[in-house]
């Protein structure tokens, strides 16, 4: 029987959310998800028990190669101020910056891991004038570079694996975990920012279920209505590449699906859209920010149909924070 996979878990600038996010994991619980998966957590600075000296040797253990590392996970942005010394955050009891010690077990790691948009890119942690000059594992916002650099590989010969989201989805990062301790990640299963592809392929609009209103153009006007949320909430589904209304939050949510428009946090600088989150900027009352493979000729064109053809259901319902007009009700089968 083979050995269990190693996993060193870093916090860095963030607000540790993705590790909140990590407990919630559900059938199977974390635990168990990593016992399934013959991963090991060596250690986790919220999770784990050891402290202090014990965490440091680790560390110098892991760092010299005299114990193996298989996967290092970082969450949060690598703060390099100031001046590029990464003062900002030493670790304790080291007197070693922990963009040092990121680097340096990264030459070890078999497999590097970026848990969340911030690790990943940088983040809200990046946002603003980013006094702590913060970005993130490879990526400086959307462009390849970061801590590591654009050239960065493992010693599996893949790049950082981005599990972007704030925070990630539980799910996401345990079977990133899983497939990746198989070795069965390759490189093309990885999209344009290293996000995985079986969980960045889809939209945020696959699955919502405001997509009958948003067909026919029926938007909702405050964030309690029932209606679309594109068109005047600032809603980015249909943009966003995350299987959010399909891998459901605890098993029954998501933000759309709790009347929050979705502000497509995995993507690189999500953080400063440039105008407020529950606002959509138009020209012309066009939305600038079209769907996804959407031509604005075309989007014009089909709102305006849609709009001529919405049922009043639809429009009444739309702009209501309760079902107004149920569906009427006949027999299919009826000729």
């Amino acid at each position: 029987m083979s050995a269990p996979a190693s996993i060193l878990w870093l916090q860095s600038g963030g607000c540790g959310g993705c590790s909140m996010s990590l407990l919630c994991a559900e059938a199977p619980a974390l635990p168990d998800a990593l016992a399934a998966a013959g991963l090991e957590l060596l250690w986790h600075p919220s999770l784990s028990e050891a402290s202090g000296g014990e965490v440091i040797d680790l560390l110098a253990a892991l760092e010299s190669g005299a114990m193996p590392l298989d996967i290092l996970c970082v969450e949060g942005a690598l703060l390099r101020g100031p001046e590029g010394t990464g003062r900002f955050h030493m670790l304790a009891g080291t007197d070693r910056a922990m963009t040092d010690w990121v680097q340096a077990l990264a030459e070890r790691a078999r497999l590097v891991v970026a848990a969340g948009s911030c690790a990943a890119f940088g983040g809200v942690t990046a946002g603003g004038p980013n006094p702590t000059d913060a970005c993130g594992l490879q990526f400086e916002g959307a462009h390849r570079g970061g801590l590591l650099g654009g050239d960065y590989r493992a010693r599996s010969g893949l790049p950082v694996v981005n599990v972007a989201g704030c925070p990630t989805h539980p799910n996401w990062v345990c079977e990133t975990l899983a497939a990746l301790a198989l070795d069965s990640v390759a490189e093309t299963d990885l999209d344009p920012y290293q996000r995985p592809r079986m969980f960045y392929d889809h939209l945020v609009h696959h699955g919502c279920p405001r997509n009958e209103f948003y067909e026919y153009k029926a938007s909702a006007i405050r964030p309690s209505d029932l209606g679309c949320l594109m068109e005047h909430l600032g809603c980015l589904g249909t943009q966003a590449h995350a299987d959010c209304n399909l891998r459901l939050w605890n098993g029954e949510g998501s933000c759309t699906r709790g009347g929050y428009a979705c502000i497509n946090c995995t993507a690189p600088e999500f953080e400063e859209p440039g105008h407020a989150f529950l606002e959509t900027p138009a020209i012309a009352g066009i939305p600038v920010g079209l769907p996804t493979d959407m031509p604005k000729a075309w989007f014009v064109a089909l709102a305006s149909l849609s709009k001529a053809a919405t049922p009043e259901r639809l429009r009444r319902n739309a702009e209501a924070d309760h079902l107004v007009v149920s569906p009427s009700v006949r027999n299919p089968y009826r000729r």
